[in-house]
């Protein structure tokens, strides 16, 4: 990527933005800052001027000149910060809500009109590509710990963990398409067929909303036996504690069900996962060196015993 990458990308969003045109189309007597100004104060429970000022990086004048003409306007109430006297919060009158709402409605309707041109396909693309800008240029340039949740997968979530774990184990391990195939008939198994009451997928999501994490609980053929099976977390999740998450989830899932022993599969590359096992308890059983998606393996069996270990 270059810099005229970014100016050209820059051009052509500027003119997305002048399509909304938020003085002619959303509320005409306020411009675009002045409707982000409304924005905050309506969305946001920080709404000390200092805070207004950093969230939305404006200069302490301009935003003191706006608020100056809001409060002419009858929008806003200043009064002395309950929390330091120095400060200045900044409230919404029932008129600036009434203003606020009618902005935030018409707004939805001008986007949803810009979007009601792109197919839904492509919808699920634009949105991923936005989350993508978000999270390498935004503060922090990845997800934090308290902001990612585990739930059950939506649609396309199954698709997304074939899509990864070929991708990921490819460029980390150089493994060929044998091993795409082999999560995707997992991935089908469960799909077609799972009980829900014994068998579980989690999803880890960022608070973007981005998946970065995943793993199945499945039956295994041993009566009274659950699988772990692809556990997987994208490489900007790592060292968040995700990964263990996921297989506490797993393990307190098959004890509380009534598995007695929860079984998995590895390879003895992937390190990493290993001492997450290890963490929860899990027991190397045994080993069996293999060629498998194009590579020289020792796979491994591990083995936990849900009666007699606790968490």
């Amino acid at each position: 990527m270059t810099v005229q990458d970014i100016r050209s990308f820059n051009r052509f969003y500027t003119n997305v933005i002048g399509a909304l045109d938020y003085g002619r189309h959303l509320y005409a007597p306020y411009t675009l800052t002045e409707s982000r100004v409304l924005y905050e104060l309506a969305h946001s429970p920080r709404t000390d001027a200092v805070d207004l000022r950093t969230e939305l990086s404006l200069d302490s004048g301009y935003l003191s000149r706006i608020l100056n003409k809001f409060e002419q306007d009858g929008l806003v109430e200043r009064a002395p910060s309950e929390k330091d006297p120095r400060r200045r919060r900044i409230t919404l009158t029932a008129r600036g809500r009434d203003a606020a709402d009618l902005l935030d409605e018409r707004a939805r309707e001008t986007v949803g009109s810009l979007l009601a041109s792109v197919t839904p396909a492509d919808r699920v693309r634009l949105a991923e590509a936005m989350r993508t800008v978000r999270t390498i240029l935004g503060d922090g340039g990845g997800p934090r710990p308290q902001d990612v949740v585990l739930r059950e997968p939506g649609p396309g979530d199954l698709g997304w963990i074939v899509q990864r774990n070929a991708a990921l184990y490819a460029a980390e391990y150089g493994w060929n398409p044998d091993y795409e195939g082999l999560v995707a008939r997992i991935v089908a198994d469960f799909a077609e067929d799972h009980d829900p009451h014994l068998e579980r997928v989690w999803i880890a999501e960022s608070g973007g909303g981005r998946p970065v994490g995943c793993v199945m609980c499945v039956r295994d053929d041993a009566p009274g036996t659950a699988r772990l099976r692809l556990l997987l977390v994208e490489p900007d999740a790592r060292g968040l504690g995700i990964g263990d998450r996921l297989v506490e989830a797993v393990v307190g899932f098959a004890r509380g069900v009534g598995y007695r022993d929860l079984v998995l599969w590895t390879n003895d590359v992937l390190s990493a996962a290993r001492r997450i096992y290890q963490r929860h308890g899990f027991v190397l059983v045994s080993e069996t060196p293999h060629r498998s998606f194009g590579a020289d393996l020792v796979g491994q069996d591990w083995r936990l015993d849900l009666h007699g270990t606790q968490e």
